[in-house]
């Protein structure tokens, strides 16, 4: 196992929450005020329960880590001192060469195959992005809850978010099971079921209607839900993007300049901003392969483009998550690092990193999605 010492880095994280590219449970563990408030706790070893999980993006020179080369990883990071980055971290990746000779030497059989921690590992792993909502929400559908401290959402968000996604889906559920339905207490309750963890059986009358088997409804409801989630979150991010880009731009950073952390601050600012905006486009493009094909079912009652579209959510559900949380995790520790009505105040080499850092999360906006091999899907009104 390699000691990360990228200090500046490290220390970045000592005092951030988790976002949807880093879950911090070293952060989470510091700030408890009540124990007992992380029972069941996120993994059993308690080194990893105090780990700090991030998806990376592997760099040529780790290539060799991997036996094929992929765009990004899930990277492990075990501080020496949980309360003390600056003396570095431990890690290793999820899928490298020796992974398990190198994590027997650490945790024993924690992450054996088939093992608790393994499993809940790989479902991490799985996962396009760490945003808490659909990291919880995957955990949950193959029987993994760990306690709800563990993620960083609130009663107000949750309440929001089954609000706005029962009003999307309503038409959907009125349509498939309108010889079931008697209330909109009903209806309420089959909306429930469908962003319940599990499909359970009883939605085989929308199941019948999109004529998928039961892996590729539980899989496209899934990825669904997914959708509906980012497109909840796309709301409200847009308008906390522009803010964010915007201080990017004008912030200047305090104390000696060197010439590197200037030279790359002064043209870093505008690639991160052109990149963020390109993923925020791309991203309005993906949901609206969505609404086309869900217009497509509840408007012109033609079911087969959203049966496409569950057939190729998954794919794109990747994509989008990614993208979506390149940006979020931007947002989200921007705003962490400087709160709004307080003066910024950074050094040069700080900002450097920080921003060398914002350019890692966005390296893949440019490369091929499945958004970009997505079919025309056939929305016109059923015969």
């Amino acid at each position: 196992m390699a000691v990360d010492r990228t200090v500046r880095r490290l220390t970045a994280l000592q005092e951030s929450a988790s976002t949807a590219r880093v879950l911090n449970l070293a952060w989470t563990h510091r700030k408890a005020v009540d124990p007992d408030t992380l029972i069941p706790p996120f993994f059993d070893h308690p080194l990893l329960n105090r780990s700090i999980i991030v998806k990376h993006r592997v760099r040529f020179n780790e290539m060799e880590l991997f036996h094929a080369p992929r765009p990004n990883a899930t990277k492990i990071l075990l501080p020496i001192d949980p309360n003390d980055l600056k003396l570095g971290a431990q890690y290793f990746f999820m899928g490298q060469r020796d992974f398990d000779e190198v994590t027997a030497n650490a945790f024993g059989s924690a992450l054996v195959s088939g093992h608790h921690d393994r499993q809940v590992m790989d479902l991490i792993d799985a996962l396009p992005s760490l945003d808490p909502f659909l990291l919880r929400e995957h955990l949950r559908r193959f029987g993994f809850e760990p306690a709800r401290g563990y993620f960083n959402i609130s009663d107000a968000d949750l309440e929001r978010m089954h609000s706005y996604v029962e009003a999307e889906i309503t038409p959907l559920v009125a349509m498939s099971f309108k010889a079931e339905l008697g209330s909109k207490a009903q209806a309420a309750k089959l909306v429930d079921k469908i962003l319940s963890s599990n499909a359970p059986d009883d939605l085989g009358p929308l199941r019948g209607v999109l004529m998928l088997d039961e892996k590729e409804f539980l899989d496209g409801v899934f990825a669904w839900r997914g959708f509906l989630y980012y497109k909840w979150v796309l709301e409200s991010l847009q308008r906390r993007t522009a803010a964010v880009t915007a201080a990017i731009e004008l912030i200047q950073p305090r104390g000696p300049r060197d010439p590197e952390s200037t030279a790359y601050i002064g043209t870093a600012r505008n690639r991160i901003c052109l990149a963020v905006q390109r993923a925020i486009t791309t991203i309005g493009d993906m949901l609206a392969i969505y609404d086309k094909a869900y217009q497509g079912l509840t408007q012109n009652g033609n079911p087969a483009a959203f049966r496409d579209f569950l057939l190729t959510a998954p794919a794109m559900f990747t994509n989008l998550g990614e993208q979506l949380g390149a940006v979020q995790h931007i947002v989200s520790y921007w705003s962490h690092r400087f709160p709004a009505g307080r003066p910024a105040i950074v050094s040069p080499p700080e900002l450097m990193d920080f921003l060398l850092d914002f350019e890692d999360s966005l390296s893949f906006i440019d490369a091929p999605t499945a958004y970009d091999a997505a079919p025309a899907f056939d929305v016109s009104p059923a015969a």
